[in-house]
């Protein structure tokens, strides 16, 4: 029994404009060195899936730069390894070259020719804007050993303690985890299970799929896949009960950068038997200056810290001057911050400027966010 992976690395970039309009949501830095590619492909890697296609969009260039070969992820291969998917439909269809898909199951038609030449016996199909470490090796004997039609990795969550977008699909399961509906809609009181939107199906049923999508013009996977043989096939639901996040805006990827500073999100999510793998690049360590305080931050290689921070995530080359605090904040790659500033809820795109003795503060329910290479 063989699998392979493949992965949506532009879905939903709409959710979080701030961070994608110069990269992709799978390019999106996260936890101090890691891309949230860098989940997914950990995911499957440490699964034995070592036969992965990205299917890309556009503004991927971050996305090549940091994918390189796969070496990082062991998946520089002659054979399997990682593949980029252009983001083209068709090459031109009704006066227009190269249009590009726009749902879900038109970037599984795109992918038609990985997935017919793979010559897997399964496909795992997932985002990059969920944050987790599963098993995947435990989804896919559960979906053979269940016959189903596909199963689909579910999270159960309670409303109290999450925010919910309309990008949420809300499962409904009955005997046997078979799944009796799915819905996109917000959740407003209780607990309620939602889809991962990680996926598993037999090769030679999303070949079918792709086929049937083609010839009768199905664009909505969600509508025309899953709801259409919810009757007819089985749909199972794979319960997942371990540390999971989803990013679906600025506000989240915030909350859940500073979730990261706690005991119980490193143990859930850097374990030690499936280790997250990234690009790897030779820094400096950090150097502590006379002055400097830490407290309860994730400070990466290569930061120079003279002043205050606590409760923040700094990123690789972050520079932090002689009497400037910073608390509760996320500075990405090469951010510089001069003397005496006052910084708090701010997330900083990379190579941004913060000048001396500025004061910059936000909420955590609306961080401000300063663009890549800006100046305040």
């Amino acid at each position: 029994m063989t699998s392979a992976g493949l992965i949506f690395s532009n879905i939903h970039d709409n959710c979080i404009p701030e961070m994608t309009k110069l990269r992709t949501m799978a390019s999106i830095p996260f936890g101090g060195r890691y891309r949230l590619i860098d989940f997914a492909l950990s995911n499957m890697v440490n699964s034995g899936i070592t036969n992965i296609g990205v299917i890309t969009h556009y503004n991927y260039r971050s996305l090549l730069d940091h994918i390189g070969t796969g070496k990082d992820w062991d998946l520089a291969r002659r054979s399997g390894g990682i593949k980029l998917i252009p983001p083209y439909v068709t090459a031109y269809q009704n006066g227009v070259t190269g249009r590009l898909y726009e749902s879900r199951l038109e970037a599984i038609i795109n992918a038609g020719s990985f997935v017919s030449k793979c010559q897997a016996d399964y496909i795992v199909m997932s985002d990059c804007d969920v944050v987790l470490n599963i098993d995947m090796s435990k989804v896919i004997e559960d979906h053979v050993n269940s016959g189903a039609y596909m199963t689909v990795v579910t999270k159960k969550l309670n409303t109290k303690d999450r925010h919910f977008d309309s990008n949420v699909k809300v499962v409904t399961t009955g005997e046997n985890n078979a799944i009796t509906d799915i819905a996109n809609f917000k959740p407003e009181k209780g607990e309620v299970e939602i889809s991962t939107n990680i996926m598993v199906m037999s090769r030679r049923d999303l070949e079918e799929v792709i086929s049937t999508a083609v010839s009768h013009g199905f664009t909505d996977f969600t509508r025309d896949v899953i709801r259409k043989n919810l009757k007819r096939k089985l749909i199972r639901a794979h319960h997942y009960d371990g540390w999971y996040a989803y990013i679906s805006s600025l506000e989240s990827y915030f909350a859940i950068s500073m979730k990261l500073l706690t005991k119980e999100a490193r143990e859930g999510l850097f374990k030690k038997d499936r280790r997250i793998y990234t690009k790897l690049r030779n820094s400096a360590p950090v150097k502590y200056l006379e002055g400097a305080k830490v407290k309860n931050s994730l400070v990466a290689d290569g930061c120079v810290i003279e002043g205050e921070v606590e409760n923040s995530i700094l990123f690789r080359g972050v520079h932090v001057g002689k009497g400037t605090v910073i608390k509760n904040s996320v500075l990405l790659q090469d951010t510089y911050v001069g003397n005496n500033a006052d910084i708090n809820c701010v997330i900083t795109d990379k190579n941004v400027l913060i000048k001396d003795g500025r004061t910059l503060s936000g909420h955590e329910t609306m961080p401000f966010f300063i663009g890549k290479g800006g100046t305040v």
